[in-house]
């Protein structure tokens, strides 16, 4: 990790405009000027990691602290069933004892009611107490607002805090005469010192950090039919939108510039649904199964525009065909300059200087997949005791190229998995 920590610093250092040359013994951008009066400071310096850059006779970081964790937590909960009306009601009290300590309390109501009876209306409220992770807190929480990256270590008091959540979901569910099923819901969740974490280079090792706040809402639907004559299908959608806001508290040596507004994170998604069509003969037989399902895109964090895919490696541009004026990078190629338009066939990918993390964030582009499946449950058409099973499916009928992810912090890259072919036989006893 120290050496680590001395790359990190070297990339973050002093340079003069156009010069990636370091400096000797600048370690104060204020010195810039008194070096040469045409030295600027870099906008990108890291002051925290300054003390740790062994290459300006920095001093190795060590960190050595123990600390007990402790929460205790008592709850009470009861149904009630008035009439129609059935009442879920319950009460959580949390007392947590960390790097700080703090108390939640937490009441939870959810009301259901039969309005007829094809017709059920339902709401909820949760107050929830959110704690930190407990892997690498008391390091993480050393670096105060900003982390280590902007922080001489132990130089402020602003551990990471427990935070709180208001959750609140609404919802109905409607028969359409004797063969339609309509349910609906939407949720809202605000979060008081919302949780996530910072991840050390490309290494397994995280450090939990919280922002400020962050909001979550959307709605998610489910239209179903009941069983007519061996035919069933269903529609699933939902749209997401996942929201934080700075400032950040915590984490280590994260080289990613911190928002200096609200973003949205990779869970955030305008719209994705599922259909399914599915006819089985009588008594357990021959089956076919037909699955759709449609994606627009979640958020790319880590690429926001064109100008960061130019950092990119040329396997990570060749990947998500990456293009300059019609130019594609290819491995032995890699764009490093693009003075006109850059495009991606799997990205969204916003031009520099149109990209907002908020309302025009990079996405995954949007793609529609189709799996395909046929076999029985009963190969033999045995009336009673043990029978075969076989079944085939091809899935991503169409050999769809698009991508579920890029660069995500925690599950990396993600293709879609291409066209593929499946052949199962089961015996049941």
């Amino acid at each position: 990790m120290i050496s680590q920590a001395g790359k990190a610093a070297q990339f973050l250092a002093l340079h003069k405009p156009g010069d990636p040359l370091l400096l000797p013994g600048v370690t104060n951008p204020d010195d810039c000027a008194t070096v040469n009066p045409s030295y600027v400071p870099n906008p990108n310096l890291r002051p925290g990691l300054v003390p740790y850059d062994l290459t300006r006779g920095g001093i190795p970081f060590n960190f050595h602290a123990t600390h007990n964790i402790n929460e205790y937590a008592f709850y009470i909960q009861d149904t009630i069933t008035l009439g129609h009306l059935t009442i879920n009601a319950g009460f959580r009290d949390d007392q947590y004892n960390g790097v700080v300590s703090a108390n939640g309390v937490q009441p939870r109501l959810g009301l259901s009611y039969l309005l007829r009876k094809s017709t059920v209306l339902r709401a909820s409220y949760a107050r929830t107490f959110e704690t930190p992770f407990n892997e690498n807190l008391l390091l993480s929480s050393a670096g105060g607002t900003g982390g280590l990256q902007e922080n001489l270590f132990g130089s402020v008091s602003n551990p990471i805090r427990p935070g709180n959540r208001n959750d609140f979901d609404t919802g109905f569910q409607q028969g359409v005469g004797k063969w339609l099923i309509i349910d609906a819901d939407y949720f809202w969740k605000y979060t008081h010192n919302a949780y996530d974490f910072d991840v050390l280079f490309n290494t397994p090792i995280t450090f939990p950090i919280s922002w400020n706040n962050s909001k979550v809402d959307g709605v998610s639907g489910r239209v179903s039919t009941i069983n007519l004559h061996g035919f069933q299908a269903y529609l699933t959608l939902g749209h997401t939108r996942a929201r934080y806001f700075p400032p950040e508290t915590g984490g280590l040596i994260s080289l990613g510039a911190i928002p200096d507004g609200v973003f949205r994170i990779d869970h955030d998604q305008a719209y994705q649904q599922n259909v399914n069509m599915r006819y089985q003969r009588h008594k357990n037989e021959e089956w076919i199964d037909f699955t759709w399902r449609f994606d627009s895109g979640l958020v790319v964090s880590g690429v926001p525009d064109v100008a960061s895919v130019l950092t990119l490696t040329p396997s990570q541009q060749v990947d998500i065909g990456f293009a300059c004026n019609g130019v594609r990078a290819t491995l032995a190629s890699p764009i490093l300059t693009c003075e006109g338009t850059g495009t991606s066939t799997l990205l969204t990918l916003p031009q520099t200087g149109t990209e907002n993390d908020d309302h025009n964030p990079d996405r995954v582009k949007p793609h529609n997949l189709f799996d395909i499946g046929v076999g029985t449950d009963n190969l033999f058409h045995k009336e009673s005791g043990p029978r075969w099973t076989l079944r085939f499916t091809v899935d991503n009928a169409s050999n769809k190229v698009a991508l579920y992810n890029f660069l995500s912090t925690f599950s990396g890259t993600h293709f879609i998995e291409p066209r593929s072919y499946q052949a199962t036989a089961g015996y049941v006893f």
